[in-house]
């Protein structure tokens, strides 16, 4: 019977297979990071550039749904309900994945998050500003099309 406790050698292929799956524990710069899926982007930076475009909408999205009016006046209340349900739910998963993705520690990818945010509560804002402005003495008032934050 081996009782044998040391732990099993490593070949130079197992090592750089741990450097490769190794998570960081502090913010870094870097290509070379998996988001969301095990080996993506991986180490190509044209994968990295597509996976920051992707977080950035994103996080566009999630300030997108959070803001829109998605129910229209004298809609049925159970299906109303239904519909901002839905986009709730949306809205929540898109959040959680940027999230997610944020934690991989990553600085381009946590700026991006920020910066996605940003422009779309930028673009969310100024339509509601528009809309207010165009509104006439029979359309909505300010306060109705302004988000309140």
């Amino acid at each position: 019977m081996n009782m044998d406790m040391s732990p099993p050698s490593m070949t130079p292929s197992d090592h750089s297979m741990k450097d490769n799956m190794a998570m960081h524990m502090n913010l870094f710069w870097g290509k070379d990071v998996i988001i969301l899926f095990a080996g993506w982007p991986g180490t190509s930076l044209g994968m990295y550039v597509l996976a920051l475009c992707f977080v950035f909408l994103l996080a566009l999205s999630v300030e997108f749904f959070s803001f829109s009016m998605v129910v229209k006046p004298g809609t049925n209340p159970v299906a109303g309900g239904l519909t901002q349900a839905a986009v709730y739910a949306l809205r929540t998963a898109l959040a959680y994945l940027i999230m997610l993705s944020v934690m991989s520690l990553n600085i381009g990818i946590f700026l991006v998050a920020v910066a996605g945010h940003t422009v779309g509560f930028f673009l969310v804002k100024c339509r509601a500003l528009s809309m207010a402005s165009r509104s006439g003495p029979d359309g909505p008032t300010t306060s109705a099309c302004i988000p309140k934050v």
